[in-house]
C-alpha cells in the first residue's frame, strides 16, 4: 500500500506528469515518469473501464499499487509517476519493470 504522501492525488499532479514526463510504452501498460525536487516519489494509476469490469479493474490497479511501491523508494532521486493500464492482458510485472528502467534512464541523462 501506498502512503498518503506517496499518492498523486489531483488532476493537475496527473496531467502535469503525464504532459511533461518521459513517456515509455510496453503492451500492458504506459509509463509516465517526471523528476522531480521535491521527495519522497509519487505514484497515480489510472484504469479504464476498457481494461475490463470493476473486479478486473481493482485486481490490475492492486498490482499495480504493490509492484510501483516496490520501486519507487529505489530510484535515486523524486519522481513522480503515473501508470496507465491498457486493456492487453499480460505480464504486468515483467512490463513495469522494462518500462522503470527505460524511463529511469532517459530521466537520468537528461
Amino acid at each position: 500500500m501506498l502512503a498518503k504522501a506517496a499518492r498523486l492525488r489531483t488532476a493537475d499532479e496527473f496531467r502535469t506528469t503525464v504532459r511533461r514526463g518521459v513517456r515509455c510504452g510496453r503492451p500492458t501498460l504506459v509509463l509516465h515518469m517526471l523528476r522531480t525536487d521535491n521527495p519522497p516519489s509519487r505514484a497515480g494509476f489510472v484504469v479504464s473501464k476498457a481494461v475490463g469490469n470493476a473486479v478486473r479493474r481493482n485486481r490490475v490497479k492492486r498490482q499495480l499499487r504493490h509492484l510501483v511501491a516496490a520501486r519507487l523508494n529505489q530510484t535515486p532521486f523524486a519522481v513522480d509517476v503515473v501508470v496507465r493500464a491498457l486493456p492487453q492482458h499480460g505480464r504486468l510485472a515483467d512490463d513495469l519493470a522494462a518500462a522503470w528502467t527505460t524511463t529511469t534512464k532517459k530521466l537520468a541523462a537528461a
